[in-house]
């Protein structure tokens, strides 16, 4: 498997995991409203690593709000625009740089595999936290593991 296949499935993975989350924030809204802050956070953060490496402008604050039916547009648009990222990327480009500043304004360089490895691990981190949250709050968390998506066809 090219490595450039290996990161469309990990991020069809990572669409996947995020509509579960969605999913069971929904089922539990009446508590907190801590998992879907989280949750827009992974999404806008999403967004914000796809146009810096298009070198695109800043479309939505690190920190957005969302609800529940923005935050399944977020997904589904999120997953497209991925699709559609990944599908024109050859094997040669994840090594190429990529200049942007960070929500500190400080200006880095790294690699396309570093950031697509960053998009994936940062969101993972969070709905890990989403999980953790929605559990102390005696809500059934989604469940996520790369494993159970593969058993679903996912």
């Amino acid at each position: 498997m090219e490595l450039t296949d290996y990161f469309r499935r990990q991020f069809a993975y990572d669409e996947w995991a995020n509509r579960e989350v969605l999913a069971a924030v929904r089922a539990g809204a009446e508590a907190s409203a801590r998992p879907l802050q989280l949750l827009a956070h992974i999404l806008s953060a999403q967004h914000l690593w796809l146009e810096r490496l298009r070198q695109q402008p800043q479309s939505l604050p690190v920190w957005p709000e969302f609800n529940l039916e923005q935050g399944e547009a977020q997904t589904a648009e999120l997953g497209r625009l991925w699709r559609d990222y990944l599908d024109e990327m050859l094997p040669a480009h994840l090594s190429r740089t990529t200049s942007y500043k960070n929500s500190k304004g400080e200006a880095w360089t790294s690699t396309v595999e570093d950031v697509l490895t960053h998009v994936l691990m940062h969101s993972a981190y969070h709905r890990g936290q989403i999980a953790s949250h929605m559990r102390t709050s005696g809500q059934t968390p989604a469940y996520t593991d790369f494993i159970h998506a593969v058993r679903q066809g996912g």
